[in-house]
């Protein structure tokens, strides 16, 4: 790609799960990326392969502060997204997601970039419609454990489009549903990873609940690809738009699966359910269809097989 159309583009939250995966796809896309990343949950093993590539750059910086740069486009990922991780510091958390949404959308102001909110499922709390569409206004606690990040990325979404209602910003929000794949954080409390390095020591497998929760789970290929082809779309096009893969699993039914994949001999262990824990999470994908001619490709098995090497190795080398 010739240097004049190589894009100048941030991903805050970079050294993330989500982020160092976005990061990569930029870099083969021939754009120069911008790494920025506190590295509260993010890792720098995420991103080492990149640090010779002289189109990335690093930067720590915690977007609660001001940050100045000039950039084209901005993908704005920073934000603990585990509940494990996200409770520690409830207080950070909301002012990562709100904070953290002012100042990037201050500099897209400046600079006259695009800029794209990483929402999340959690803005529709625990679902009263099944499956959850885009205009479906949730059904959330505002003053329970998980709300930080509920409602943190619920105001985050009304500032995106109060600038760009007041000053016309160029916004692109998706909505993201469980998504999981190698670079997960081991320890985060998610369920995928959790089973899997539970399976692979061969120790119970945890499950809250009588598992008969459901949930659907996006392979990270998949979600980079939504991600690009809507930062990519017309600008008269800001979503929210659900990304996420409507394939609907018990918690059961993925520690079964996860279980026969590891060739484990864990069993299940069943403990009380934490308080707003969501009872089925699935998305409409409808929208993604129509506007970005996007549905995923890879469903939970494959997705699975290509992530518990990653857990295996983690295991190995610890």
């Amino acid at each position: 790609m010739k240097s004049q159309m190589r894009k100048q583009v941030l991903v805050t939250g970079g050294a993330g799960f989500l982020g160092s995966h976005l990061c990569e796809r930029l870099l083969n896309d021939g754009h120069d990326v911008l790494c920025v990343d506190n590295f509260f949950t993010g890792s720098k093993d995420n991103i080492l392969h990149m640090l010779k590539n002289p189109h990335f750059e690093v930067m720590r910086h915690d977007v609660t502060f001001p940050l100045y740069v000039e950039v084209d486009e901005i993908y704005n990922l920073a934000c603990p997204a585990s509940p494990i991780h996200y409770q520690h510091d409830p207080v950070q958390t909301t002012k990562t997601s709100v904070h953290g949404a002012i100042n990037m959308l201050g500099l897209a102001k400046r600079v006259n970039a695009k800029i794209f909110q990483a929402s999340t499922s959690e803005v529709y709390g625990d679902p009263k419609i099944h499956p959850q569409t885009e205009d479906y206004w949730g059904n959330v606690n505002p003053i329970g454990f998980r709300s930080c990040y509920d409602e943190g990325k619920r105001c985050a979404e009304t500032l995106f489009f109060d600038y760009r209602r007041q000053h016309n910003l160029r916004i692109k929000v998706a909505r993201i549903f469980n998504t999981y794949g190698p670079k997960m954080h081991p320890n985060d409390g998610r369920v995928v990873s959790n089973f899997i390095m539970q399976a692979l020591q061969g120790l119970p497998i945890t499950i809250y609940g009588d598992g008969l929760q459901s949930r659907s789970f996006c392979y990270v290929d998949d979600l980079i690809e939504v991600f690009v082809r809507l930062m990519g779309s017309p600008d008269g096009f800001t979503g929210p738009v659900n990304t996420g893969n409507p394939g609907e699993f018990t918690i059961k039914e993925l520690a079964e699966k996860i279980i026969d994949l590891t060739g484990s001999s864990s069993k299940l262990d069943y403990k009380p359910l934490p308080s707003d824990d969501p009872i089925q999470r699935q998305p409409d994908i409808s929208l993604a269809r129509e506007k970005l001619g996007w549905e995923p490709n890879i469903q939970l098995e494959e997705g699975l097989r290509k992530t518990i090497p990653y857990f295996d190795e983690l295991l190995k080398t610890s």
